[in-house]
C-alpha cells in the first residue's frame, strides 16, 4: 500500500498519521531533519494543550510562542495568497489599537487589544505551517486536536454526571464546559475535530476507534447545551456532507455518502430520544432547545441590545473601544459583527467582515479542488461557515479555535496554489489522508510536494 511516507518530499517522511486511518501502521518512520521533527512535536503539543483554557495565560499560549520560533527556524515560507489575511488582520488590529485612545488608563482594554493581536498572529502561524509539508503536519495537528477534544468532552461528561469528586469544576449552570470558562466556547472547540472524524467515516471507512471517539465528542457537545454550538455543528455537518458528495470520485462513493448520512442521522435521532428519556437531560434539553430564551427578548434582552448596538455603530464611526458598550448599556450585544464595528471602529469592522467573507470564498473554492488534503479543507470550511453564522448571536472574535480554523483554511489554500493543477479525483482516494501515487514535480523553487 502506498503511504504518505512513500510520497512525501525527498528527505522527509512523517512519523505520525491519524490512529483511525487504516494505513497508519504502514507509515515508515524515516529520519526527518531535526528542525522538522521539532516543529511537528511543538505543533502537536500546542494543539493538544488548547483544551486547557480556564487559566490566563494558558499553556497553549506559551507553546504558541515556542511554535512561532520553531516554525521560523524550520524555514516556513510566506505564500503570496497569505497577504490577504495578513493585510486584513493588520488593518483590523490597527483600528483596534486606535480605539484604545477612547478608553485610556484601563488595563482590561489593553489586554483585550493584545489578545486580538495575539490571535491574528496565531492564525498566520497555523497558515504558514500547513502551507508546506501539508499532509504530515495536518496529520499531527489532527491527532492532537482530536485528543484535545476527547479530553475536553470527557471532562465535560464527568462534570455533568459528577463522576469523580471535584468534577463540578468542568460545568457551569449545569452545562458541560470542560476546561474552558464558558460552555459557549467549549462547544465550538469540539466541532472541527468531530467533523474531521465524520468526514473520514462517510467518505473512507468506519472503524470502532473513530466511531467511539466521535461518539464521546458528540456527547460532550450535547452536554454543553449551547444552542449556537448545536447550530454551528449542524451547519458544518451539512456542508461536509454536501461537499463530500459533490467531490466524490465515483457514483459508488456518492451512494455510500448518501446511505451513511441517512443511517447516521437516523441513529443520532434514536440515540437522542433515548438520552432525553433521562430526567435531567430531557429537562435541560427541552429548556435549551427553545428558539427564544428569556434573555433574548424584553428590556435588556439580546435583540434589544443589538438594536442599540446598531445605533451606537452609526454614532461612533471611530469605535467605542473594548467593553464600552457593555459599560453603558449593561450587557454585550452578542453579535461579533456589531462587536467588530463597536470595538474596532468602521475601519476595523469592515476589515473583519471582509476577512470572514474572503475566508469563506477561498475555503469553499479550495474544498472543491482535488488534493490529498481535500478532506481537511472540507472539514475546515464546514466548521468556519457554521461558526461564522453563529457569530450573529454571540461574540467569537476572541475564540482561539476560530482563528485556528481560519489559519488552516488559508494555509491549505496556499498549499493548493503551490501544488499547481488539479489532480484526478481518484488520486485523493488512495487511502485516508494519504498522498496519491505520483512523483513530486520539480520547479525552480524546489520540489513541489503533494503534502
Amino acid at each position: 500500500m502506498i503511504t504518505v511516507g512513500d510520497m512525501a518530499p525527498r528527505g522527509f517522511t512523517p512519523a505520525v498519521m491519524p490512529a483511525w486511518a487504516p494505513a497508519a501502521g504502514a507509515v515508515r518512520r524515516a529520519k526527518a531533519p531535526f528542525r522538522e521533527r521539532l516543529l511537528m512535536t511543538v505543533l502537536f503539543a500546542a494543539v493538544l494543550s488548547s483544551c486547557v483554557a480556564f487559566i490566563e495565560p494558558s499553556p497553549h499560549d506559551a507553546l504558541m510562542g515556542a511554535l512561532a520560533i520553531v516554525a521560523l527556524a524550520a524555514g516556513v515560507r510566506f505564500h503570496r495568497i497569505l497577504l490577504i489575511p495578513f493585510t486584513l488582520l493588520l488593518v483590523w488590529n490597527f483600528f483596534g489599537l486606535l480605539t484604545l485612545f477612547n478608553v485610556p488608563d484601563q488595563k482590561e482594554t489593553v489586554q483585550y487589544a493584545a489578545t486580538s493581536v495575539y490571535l491574528a498572529i496565531a492564525a498566520l502561524i497555523f497558515a504558514l505551517i500547513v502551507a508546506d509539508k501539508t499532509m504530515p503536519r495536518m496529520a499531527a495537528l489532527e491527532i492532537a486536536y482530536v485528543m484535545a477534544a476527547m479530553i475536553s468532552a470527557l471532562c465535560g461528561i464527568a462534570g455533568y454526571f459528577h463522576l469523580v469528586p471535584g468534577a463540578a469544576m468542568f460545568t457551569l449552570y449545569d452545562r458541560a464546559m470542560g476546561m474552558f470558562k464558558d460552555p459557549n466556547v467549549y462547544g465550538p472547540f469540539l466541532i472541527l475535530p468531530l467533523l474531521f472524524l465524520l468526514q473520514h467515516m462517510i467518505v473512507k471507512r468506519i472503524n470502532l476507534l473513530s466511531l467511539a471517539v466521535a461518539g464521546i465528542i458528540m456527547f460532550g457537545l450535547l452536554l454543553g447545551f449551547s444552542r449556537g454550538s448545536w447550530f454551528a455543528f449542524a451547519v458544518g455537518l451539512a456542508v461536509v456532507i454536501v461537499l463530500s458528495f459533490l467531490t466524490a470520485p465515483t457514483p459508488k462513493v456518492r451512494m455510500r455518502i448518501i446511505g451513511l448520512s441517512i443511517a447516521g442521522l437516523a441513529a443520532l435521532a434514536v440515540l437522542l430520544v433515548l438520552l432525553l428519556t433521562m430526567t435531567s437531560l430531557g429537562s435541560m434539553f427541552s429548556t435549551r432547545a427553545q428558539l427564544i430564551q428569556s434573555y433574548d427578548v424584553g428590556t435588556g434582552g439580546r435583540f434589544v441590545l443589538q438594536e442599540l448596538a446598531i445605533g451606537s455603530v452609526l454614532e461612533f464611526p471611530n469605535g467605542m473601544g473594548p467593553f464600552e458598550f457593555s459599560r453603558i448599556f449593561g450587557l454585550q450585544q452578542h453579535n461579533v459583527y456589531l462587536q467588530a464595528f463597536l470595538v474596532y471602529g468602521w475601519g476595523g469592522g469592515f476589515a473583519y467582515v471582509l476577512l470572514v467573507l474572503t475566508t469563506l470564498w477561498v475555503g469553499f473554492a479550495n474544498a472543491l479542488k482535488c488534493r490529498p488534503w481535500q478532506g481537511y479543507a472540507i472539514a475546515a470550511i464546514g466548521t468556519f461557515f457554521g461558526v461564522a453564522l453563529e457569530g450573529f448571536i454571540i461574540d467569537t472574535d476572541h475564540w482561539r479555535s476560530f482563528f485556528l480554523v481560519l489559519g488552516l483554511i488559508w494555509g491549505l489554500a496556499a498549499a493548493t496554489r503551490a501544488a499547481g493543477k488539479d489532480l484526478p479525483a481518484a488520486a485523493t482516494m488512495v487511502a485516508p489522508r494519504e498522498a496519491p501515487p505520483y512523483s513530486p514535480r520539480r520547479s525552480g523553487r524546489g520540489v513541489a510536494q503533494p503534502g
